[in-house]
């Protein structure tokens, strides 16, 4: 199974900015640990670069490490915040939440847990599809199929869900062509 995360942030950038609008400086959090880190840190400077941007880049593998990353970008004065997909961000992802909260640093999420705990928005694949697709894939399985004879499968729904009451908090406005695009709105 493959979530195509990392090929997502352009979309994520775009979202993000469409949403809160006069922001200048933006970061992302990294894990270093990663297995696809090289990869994250090529789409987030490919993606900056194509809409004009350096994005401040703040790495962390342990929640120590998080709460430094976020005091790390206020000192630099982020406007706003990309997380880049990982089992670990996911795992701290109420720690992650909180934080941005606590610093107004309006952030983008890989997933729609993030938006459900607290958090600004996300966009990505859906983990309940994703779930479900590795259901029908283990089905094949018990039902004879080798699994070297099967395709890798990629996620195939994605989410844009934004978390109103995070942005009131945040003292932000969605534009109404930004909530139009989403498929989740909480309120």
């Amino acid at each position: 199974m493959s979530w195509v995360a990392t090929a997502l942030v352009p979309k994520q950038l775009d979202l993000l900015r469409g949403s809160i609008r006069n922001r200048a400086l933006i970061g992302a959090l990294v894990n270093p640990s990663h297995s696809d880190h090289d990869l994250h840190l090529h789409e987030l400077q490919e993606a900056g670069a194509a809409i004009g941007k350096d994005i401040n880049i703040v790495q962390a593998a342990t929640a120590s490490e998080i709460d430094i990353a976020f005091a790390s970008l206020v000192q630099k004065g982020a406007d706003a915040l990309v997380v880049t997909n990982d089992p670990f961000f996911i795992s701290s992802r109420d720690q992650i939440v909180a934080l941005a909260a606590r610093y107004r640093i309006p952030a983008m999420y890989f997933t729609r847990e993030f938006t459900e705990a607290g958090g600004l928005m996300s966009y990505g694949a859906s983990l309940v599809d994703a779930a479900r697709q590795g259901g029908v894939y283990a089905g094949k399985i018990l039902h004879g199929e080798k699994p070297a004879d099967l395709p890798v499968m990629q996620s195939v729904k994605f989410e844009f869900v934004v978390n109103l009451k995070a942005a009131k908090i945040l003292g932000l406005e969605i534009p109404p062509t930004m909530l139009a695009l989403a498929d989740e709105v909480i309120e």
